[in-house]
């Protein structure tokens, strides 16, 4: 029996991460596109890495244990790297709040009761997260502790509050961000830490589609007006997360790490300031 690495979201940042943290592992990769599982699986085991594809769906909690029970057979749950989700472009308001915010928190909750003493997660969270106008304490404190069956029915949450994807979006990874502090509290009670790490832009085949797509002048602004002046890449993800995962990292839990080269800096103090009028 190895130790167990599950990896949800068969995607470029998941897979440097996976590469990075899970040689000498069992990285049981979880997808609702099973080719895409299957397709990663294949790369990687022909790099000489044990990857098992399987099918599931973030935005349900059944089969998110079922894809706990998998990596179960294969040994001790070790390593969770949630790189699953939808993006604001992608899919409407309900299935936003489904998948990032609801399946994030099942998936946090469910491995939580399973992680082993010296397991660490990461899960991916956004810098939009960072970009919307302050909740309040209550509402904040809502999104971290409210029990995951009831979340959906937050007042926040209700259409009528949600003005359109990319706000639903940003509740989305602000839960994300509040919901890892409050676990972060039940996995330390087993010796074990989760963190979350809010990218920028990360040249991605997704984020390829978008730069040519109707938002491709936005993204384009927003490269040129950070001080980084580029997007990033999905190694320099795997950069913070070979932190957050490693002993290096060990007295960090319950935190979000922003890495967007300075675009939420740019954002508030910068030229990428949204003009008021």
């Amino acid at each position: 029996m190895k130790n167990v690495m599950i990896l949800t979201g068969a995607g470029q940042i998941g897979m440097a991460i996976a590469h990075r943290m899970g040689y000498g592992m069992t990285i049981v990769i979880g997808d609702k596109k099973p080719e895409n599982a299957q397709a990663i699986a294949k790369t990687m085991n022909e790099a000489g890495f044990d990857v098992v594809p399987a099918e599931m769906d973030l935005s349900n909690r059944a089969s998110i244990q079922n894809i706990i029970s998998e990596a179960q057979k294969y040994g001790d749950i070790t390593m969770l790297v949630n790189a699953a989700g939808v993006s604001p472009s992608q899919a409407p308001i309900e299935a936003i709040l489904k998948v990032d915010l609801y399946g994030t928190a099942v998936l946090l909750e469910e491995v939580g009761k399973v992680i082993v003493p010296g397991g660490v997660g990461v899960t991916i969270s956004s810098q939009s997260g960072h970009r919307m106008k302050q909740l309040t304490p209550e509402e904040d404190e809502q999104l971290a502790c409210t029990p995951t069956e009831e979340l959906l029915k937050l007042p926040l949450l209700q259409p009528e509050n949600i003005r359109d994807t990319l706000h639903a979006y940003q509740l989305a990874k602000r839960c994300n961000e509040k919901r890892v502090m409050a676990e972060s509290v039940k996995w330390g009670a087993k010796g074990a830490r989760i963190n979350s790490i809010s990218p920028g832009i990360i040249v991605t085949p997704l984020a390829i589609d978008e730069f040519n797509g109707p938002r491709g002048d936005f993204y384009k602004n927003m490269f040129a007006k950070c001080p980084a002046g580029r997007p990033g890449t999905a190694d320099e993800v795997a950069n913070v997360a070979e932190l957050l995962m490693s002993e290096k990292g060990a007295f960090i839990t319950g935190e979000d790490i922003l890495m967007d080269g300075g675009a939420t800096a740019s954002y508030f103090y910068g030229p990428l300031k949204p003009e008021t009028h």
